[in-house]
């Protein structure tokens, strides 16, 4: 509900209840001072803490005036909830609650208050202690209950925000990582192949043109790897994924130019770990495509009660990368080396096997030695 919409309800209500609790004296001030609340709670859009004080003061003067019969708390009941309540507004046009420390200062307000009507009725109105007790407990009682509603029902409506805000992040980051796993690959291959048909178009045509049917090949697979994941977003009730095959991984590698090696031992693991695992190689055999310059790579998967994923590669550049790095200009060399140096480290693609590991129970480290490691620990 928006402001304008519950100030409207709190002031019809508020309206009502003065009149109909005032008993015999409605001609001589029930009605101006029902009218007054009601408008009150529309000042208080603006100027919430004024609009209570003076809600007070009215409720006060007309019973000291005794032009009303009603009480002395629990008129004023909507414009404590709507001070209580009138915070920050949210991107829906809501309130929440105000800060503790200005909610301090009502909860101090409604405490002078029952103090004061309580001495009134007592002191002024000449009523004996048990009296006043009696009619002024209930109304504290009352504001002090409405209070505690109002406050954790505006706690409550905090916690699902925010709750309902993780959610939110969280599903933009499992979209983030469907979407890098499914294209840094791809587009690491197709890279590779174009950049060996750049350097081989004059020298070797028939080396530029294979390396072009194999960049359009793997175009033709991406295209289709996207149109699934388009597919899974859309409808989460698709049934998941199959895992990654990972002989599939290393022979793109190879015929990226790279010497891969894979090693696959044990069986038994479950759907997701088994998914987890090809993300994590495809992962890392792209890093070692864009920003190693390797000459071999070898991928380690023991599946077990722990499955366990090592990928290695030795970061020197292979004898053909040399060449074709020392063919270009100073400036495009200069260029892909702050490109590794940068990329290296821990980007969006170790960030996101890391995450994907980590919410199986898993751990995933990174080590460089005279070359790069990926290390992922599983539990099944």
């Amino acid at each position: 509900m928006t402001k304008r919409k519950m100030v409207a309800a709190f002031a019809a209500v508020t309206f009502i209840a003065v009149l109909s609790g005032s008993g015999e004296h409605l001609a001589e001030g029930s009605l101006p001072l029902a009218t007054a609340l009601a408008a009150l709670l529309w000042a208080q859009l603006r100027w919430p803490l004024t609009g209570l004080v003076t809600g007070i003061c009215g409720v006060v003067a007309m019973r000291v005036a005794e032009l009303t019969t009603g009480g002395w708390l629990w008129p004023v009941t909507l414009l404590y909830v709507w001070a209580t309540l009138h915070g920050s507004a949210a991107v829906d046009g809501s309130v929440t609650l105000l800060p503790r420390a200005r909610l301090r200062v009502v909860v101090a307000i409604g405490a002078v208050h029952a103090v004061m009507a309580f001495n009134l009725e007592w002191t002024v109105l000449q009523h004996s202690a048990v009296w006043t007790l009696q009619h002024v407990g209930p109304d504290a009682l009352w504001l002090t209950a409405a209070l505690a509603v109002t406050v954790a029902a505006g706690g409550w409506q905090r916690w699902t925000r925010t709750a309902i805000e993780q959610q939110r992040t969280a599903e933009r980051l499992r979209v983030a990582r469907e979407v890098h796993d499914t294209v840094a690959h791809t587009l690491t291959v197709v890279g590779v192949h174009l950049n060996v048909a750049a350097d081989a178009l004059d020298s070797a045509p028939d080396e530029a043109r294979e390396a072009l049917r194999l960049a359009q090949d793997v175009r033709r697979k991406a295209m289709g790897d996207l149109s699934s994941l388009v597919g899974v977003l859309r409808d989460d009730r698709r049934p998941p994924a199959e895992p990654l095959d990972l002989s599939a991984l290393v022979s793109q590698v190879c015929e990226a130019g790279l010497d891969a090696r894979l090693t696959v031992t044990g069986d038994g693991a479950p759907l997701p770990v088994r998914t987890a695992v090809g993300l994590v190689v495809r992962e890392a055999l792209t890093n070692t495509v864009r920003h190693a310059g390797a000459r071999t790579v070898t991928v380690d998967v023991h599946y077990g009660p722990v499955t366990e994923v090592t990928v290695t590669d030795d970061g020197a550049g292979s004898q053909r990368a040399s060449q074709r790095t020392s063919e270009r200009t100073s400036e495009r060399t200069s260029e892909r080396t702050s490109e590794r140096a940068s990329e290296r480290g821990e980007g969006h693609g170790l960030t996101g096997m890391r995450e994907r590991v980590e919410a199986l129970g898993g751990s995933l480290t990174t080590h460089g030695d005279g070359g790069f490691t990926v290390h992922a620990r599983i539990p099944a």
